[in-house]
């Protein structure tokens, strides 16, 4: 008996189906992928209609500049950073964390400025923490001074 040697196929890799599947997967993902809003923020800032104070004498009140400089319940700073702002509200409050802190910045002050007087305020402890603002009045060009928590 004679048998024949089998025939070996050659061994063929068949790429379109790999293909077609990474281009439906190219076209989902582009599709998929929405390109016009990558850079911009939707904020929305929020309006203040809290209430207006009470005059307090037990108060410690920073006031934000435009120039980034700083007074503590109406005294200026000799300088404007961190460390001088530390010691005068430590002169200015004592032991005393309980008592009201106001920040009042000038609207026009730097968003880091401002956050540098809350950074101290939480270093220092305290728990009373409001920021001044102005409600305009309606029809008239007056404005009076409000805080929110």
């Amino acid at each position: 008996m004679r048998f024949r040697k089998p025939s070996v196929e050659p061994l063929e890799i068949n790429l379109t189906p790999m293909i077609d599947c990474l281009l439906f997967l190219i076209i989902f993902l582009l599709l998929a992928t929405s390109f016009d809003h990558y850079s911009r923020l939707n904020i929305v800032l929020p309006e203040a209609d809290g209430v207006t104070t009470t005059e307090d004498p037990k108060k410690i009140e920073v006031a934000v500049q435009e120039d980034g400089s700083y007074l503590v319940n109406g005294t200026a700073l000799g300088a404007n950073n961190e460390a001088a702002l530390i010691n005068m509200i430590k002169q200015r409050a004592g032991d005393d964390r309980n008592m009201l802190f106001v920040i009042a910045a000038d609207g026009n002050a730097s968003h880091q400025s401002v956050v540098r007087v809350m950074d101290v305020a939480g270093k220092l402890g305290f728990v009373n923490l409001n920021i001044s603002t102005v409600t305009p009045k309606e029809g008239a060009l007056a404005m009076q001074p409000v805080t929110a928590n």
